[in-house]
């Protein structure tokens, strides 16, 4: 099936023929329908913690001063699905009256409303001055109903070119005498909850290639303000996603998609690739938060409280499984305290273990303990479902029949199956992608991420390019798949988080 060209091909991303036909395999088989066999609710999966419980853990937190601290912000996402509205309204305005089309929809996300509230966004100023550079002014071109002219030097790169540009790097917040993008105030986020020793702020972005200039540009520009404000040091480094994470994709009977000149078409693996990027992280404490997931000053002070409550938490579970894999490491252990471990293991880290574990012979009990408890740790935030968009927490069974907490999309259902569908409505929480991870083993190295991983765990969906239908292939989600082998707790926060 393939050429000596494509072996090359192959090797310039540093991916394996042996990837390459267990990806193309995926693609015959397709991937199982996730399995849930009960929503996780207060009580059974998600702790809800008394504001007594909150204040212990955030003083455990605030006390901490062995571990470094990271805060990981998946950075990649452009900004145009954000203006999906603005631009189908500047395509149609073209041949419709404007005044028309735009009273059409005044809901929340659409041109009406961003036109009605345009001296709001932070961006306003900006956007003013490059249309008067222009020759246009603002209040003119809104009194006469020319719309479409505002939002293409909104979009379009003879203006702000925020359509082309990463959410990262748009003006969300507006303060007295500044604008803030999303990256910075992930900087002043930082600073409230991830002080390492002596002050430091250790701050990862991952970013698509083409845009890490602009975002070492934006640090350059605004890090040194913060940091005499805020009295922090901030080490910030980037990183893209692996070429080696990249997929392949295939046409509609399962063979390489090839280009018009022969090469064969990869696709980016979506953010699981992202584990990648995790696991070269030092660090004993990461954070992880998208981007787009960030308040004004005025806000921060509960996001920072319930970031530091489950940072506490995750220090006080990871002291207490150290403790007893170091136990098990240095000697064969008796009955009794193998049971304290069990209730442990299954009452505080969630682990389920297998049909008749309690009748086996201790040794194997306690290999089974081992193996459960040496794992990479996450806590994740889980608000109430009001209607949001975001994955949700569930027990869920594997391929290989083991139930844990998992966090799933609902695109991983099978919405055709009564029963999963059944569940899946019973939902209570969803999860806005905020957790906190533990990284390290009780012997103070760093985990390989890629042994917790649940290949079984991706997404199969159809695209086209050049008028031709293909297929792509996603590797399990970052917080979803990826982390599919982690020990697991699903902590209810508040929606202001």
């Amino acid at each position: 099936m393939y050429t000596e060209k494509d072996i090359k091909q192959f090797e310039s991303k540093s991916i394996t023929v042996q990837t390459i036909d267990e990806q193309i395999a995926n693609f015959k088989k397709g991937f199982p329908w996730a399995n849930l066999v009960k929503p996780a609710v207060i009580g059974d999966g998600i702790l809800a913690l008394t504001p007594a419980e909150i204040d212990k853990l955030v003083n455990r937190f605030d006390e901490n001063k062995r571990y470094k601290l990271v805060k990981f912000v998946p950075a990649s996402g452009a900004a145009s699905r954000m203006f999906k509205a603005l631009y189908e309204y500047v395509a149609h305005a073209a041949t419709l009256d404007e005044a028309e089309l735009i009273e059409k929809d005044k809901s929340f996300n659409s041109p009406w409303t961003f036109i009605q509230r345009i001296r709001d966004f932070a961006f306003y100023e900006d956007l003013k001055s490059v249309l008067k550079k222009n020759g246009h002014d603002i209040d003119a071109l809104i009194a006469e109903k020319k719309y479409a002219v505002v939002i293409d030097f909104l979009l379009n790169e003879k203006g702000l070119g925020y359509g082309t540009l990463p959410k990262g790097l748009l003006k969300f917040h507006s303060y007295n005498d500044t604008h803030r993008t999303s990256l910075e105030e992930h900087l002043a986020e930082g600073a409230a909850y991830c002080r390492s020793e002596n002050n430091i702020v250790y701050i990862h972005f991952t970013v698509s290639p083409e845009h890490v200039e602009k975002f070492e540009e934006r640090v350059q520009q605004v890090a040194a303000g913060f940091e005499e404000r805020l009295g922090v040091t901030y080490h910030i480094t980037f990183s893209v996603q692996k070429p080696s994470t990249d997929t392949i994709a295939v046409d509609m009977a399962d063979k390489p998609f090839r280009e018009t000149d022969g090469s064969i078409l990869f696709r980016p693996g979506g953010h699981g690739a992202l584990i990648e990027n995790l696991n070269d992280i030092d660090a004993n404490v990461v954070f992880i938060k998208n981007i787009d997931n960030v308040v004004p000053d005025r806000l921060k002070p509960e996001t920072v409280r319930y970031k530091k409550t489950i940072g506490g938490l995750l220090l006080r579970l990871q002291e207490n499984i150290h403790t007893y894999l170091n136990m098990m490491d240095h000697r064969n252990l008796d009955e009794q305290t193998l049971n304290e471990i069990t209730t442990f293991a299954r009452q505080e880290a969630n682990i389920r273990f297998p049909e008749g574990f309690d009748g086996f012979d201790p040794k194997k009990k306690q290999e089974l303990l081992f193996d459960n408890l040496n794992r990479p740790i996450r806590i994740c935030g889980m608000v109430k479902n009001e209607g949001e968009p975001g994955g949700g927490p569930f027990w869920v069974r594997n391929t290989k029949g083991e139930v844990s907490l998992q966090i799933v999309e609902s695109s991983q259902i099978n919405m055709e199956d009564a029963e999963q569908k059944a569940i899946l409505d019973q939902a209570t929480h969803f999860n806005p992608v905020d957790l906190v991870c533990g990284l390290k083993n009780y012997e103070g190295e760093h985990f390989e991420l890629g042994k917790f991983v649940d290949p079984e765990t991706g997404f199969i969906s159809t695209k086209s390019k050049g008028g031709k239908n293909l297929k792509a292939q996603e590797l399990p989600g970052l917080w979803n798949g990826a982390m599919a082998d982690w020990i697991t707790l699903f902590v209810e926060v508040p929606v202001i988080t």
